[in-house]
């Protein structure tokens, strides 16, 4: 099947181009980083993490929303999820691919990789984290592979493919609990250290992932003539509206926990976050430009009028994505470190490399999603035929 990402129109492959250069800029910046170390980053000896791990941890969640669309259809026979689950399960390839690209430039060496290889620890949440982000890559890839594969056959998949799609659900919940646990488990840092943010993690998770998959389906809709359906649409625009709701939910029961208990270390880096400290505002107002973005995302979405709206939809899915990408990436990552445990403020803007390489590794993760969806698409109309 792979044959058929070698045809296209030629927009596909202005397309293609696009990212492929995305990718190759992406690449040369890594070289210099790889050449120059990580000094060259905004990331210093009072924040350790950056643009990259900002982008992981979103990501995760980007990977962990494919339970959504694979737990209704293979479950509960919900049928409107047919065409969309094998999309949901390649989108979750890509984003644990963009994932591992993150960990392994955030590193500085990649050969540093090796030593959890080399030295696996039970006790390390690090080893866990690589063993459930690989075996997810793993279930996802062969259990939407193989599963095309016979519908391009006509024919039913392997049976083993069954199990393995149930095994994917709880480990779909694992890569974001473990990923929650590395943060939260640093009892240093205040500002993550609650039962709570493990749950924030998967309610984020399931609302802009499944957001993304909308846009996405749009997509697939609009440039290669592939209508995936209203009604499975209409449905995981539903999951993505309970979604945001939570999240919200979680955060304001954080925010309420935080100050009515009035304990200084952990209103410090909350202040920081909303109010900003010591003359820096920026992230401050990136975090209620988020609030803003999601409040009025949830508006949009109770209401089935606006919900349905196939002209709203989209926009309203992109709002909760940039919502959660800034509450999730750096409104999660930077107030960690701030203040410093000597209650110190320390600026954090990432570098033009640091922004190269992460435009590469999404140019990635596009790529990876145009030939996926390319097959998917392919071999779904040439069967409907």
């Amino acid at each position: 099947m792979i044959e058929k990402t070698l045809h296209g129109t030629q927009r596909y492959w202005m397309w293609v181009g696009f990212l492929f250069l995305l990718v190759v800029i992406g690449f040369v910046s890594y070289l210099v980083q790889l050449r120059e170390g990580l000094g060259i980053t905004g990331m210093g000896r009072d924040i350790s993490w950056g643009l990259y791990i900002a982008n992981f941890t979103f990501l995760v969640g980007i990977a962990a929303s494919a339970v959504m669309v694979v737990l209704p259809y293979y479950l509960h026979n919900v049928k409107q999820f047919g065409k969309i689950t094998i999309l949901g399960e390649f989108l979750a390839v890509a984003a644990v691919v963009m994932t591992v690209l993150f960990i392994i430039v955030d590193l500085g060496q990649p050969s540093r990789v090796f030593n959890i290889l080399l030295h696996p620890s039970p006790t390390s949440l690090l080893f866990w984290d690589m063993v459930v982000l690989s075996g997810y890559l793993l279930l996802n890839l062969f259990c939407g592979w193989y599963t095309l594969d016979a519908i391009d056959k006509e024919e039913a998949p392997p049976r083993w493919v069954k199990p393995l799609i149930l095994i994917s659900i709880p480990w779909a919940i694992s890569i974001h609990t473990v990923t929650a646990f590395i943060f939260c488990g640093l009892s240093a840092r205040p500002f993550w250290l609650t039962a709570l943010l493990a749950p924030r993690f998967l309610a984020s998770a399931f609302a802009s992932g499944p957001a993304l998959l909308i846009l996405l389906c749009y997509g697939v809709q609009r440039f290669m003539n592939f209508d995936v359906g209203k009604d499975g649409i209409r449905k995981v625009a539903l999951i993505v509206t309970y979604a945001t709701v939570i999240n919200l939910f979680f955060l304001l029961v954080e925010l309420f926990t935080v100050f009515y208990s009035s304990i200084p270390d952990h209103m410090g880096h909350f202040i920081y976050l909303f109010k900003g400290t010591g003359g820096t505002g920026i992230l401050s107002a990136c975090m209620w430009f988020s609030l803003i973005l999601l409040v009025c995302a949830i508006i949009l979405l109770v209401r089935p009028e606006t919900r349905h709206n196939e002209r709203l939809l989209p926009w309203i899915c992109g709002m909760v994505l940039v919502s959660i990408w800034i509450e999730k990436g750096l409104g999660l990552l930077i107030p960690g470190f701030i203040p410093t445990p000597l209650h110190e403020i320390v600026s954090y803007v990432p570098t033009v490399p640091e922004v190269l390489i992460t435009v590469g590794i999404y140019g990635m993760g596009g790529l990876l999603v145009t030939l996926f969806f390319k097959i998917v698409v392919h071999v779904q109309i040439s069967k409907a035929g």
